[in-house]
């Protein structure tokens, strides 16, 4: 019985070893790109409990983003088209679509926000 404790225990160790160096990898110890800028886009808070923010950048989903979720990350130098939509979509509206031109170091910001009935993706100044 001793025997089968300490197999347990050595294999339970293991397991939390493994789940602690899985956590301590994460995308904010990453080098920022060279030649990118970064991409903030927030959902507003009232945006709706059962409700997800899709976003693409250049028609490449980039994330789906729930209630306290949003999207941070950098995309190159050059003109981008971000486009919001929204999941499930039991109304009809329509995906917001937005030029953006990045410069490499700087900082764009957007909040995904409903007016009108409308989806609309207002840049933060």
């Amino acid at each position: 019985m001793r025997r089968y404790n300490l197999i347990i225990y050595i294999v339970s160790l293991a397991c939390a070893g493994l789940i602690f160096t899985g956590c301590a990898t994460n995308q904010a110890s990453a080098p920022i790109p060279a030649n990118a800028g970064h991409l903030i886009v927030t959902r507003v808070a009232n945006f709706g409990t059962d409700l997800s923010l899709v976003l693409s950048v250049d028609g490449r989903d980039v994330g789906s983003f729930t209630e306290g979720r949003s999207y941070s990350g950098y995309i190159p130098a050059g003109q981008h088209v971000l486009m919001a939509r929204v999941d499930p979509n039991r109304t009809g509206s329509k995906p917001r679509k937005k030029t953006v031109t990045v410069r490499a170091g700087q900082t764009y910001s957007y909040t995904a926000a409903w007016s009108g009935g409308n989806l609309v993706l207002v840049r933060n100044q």
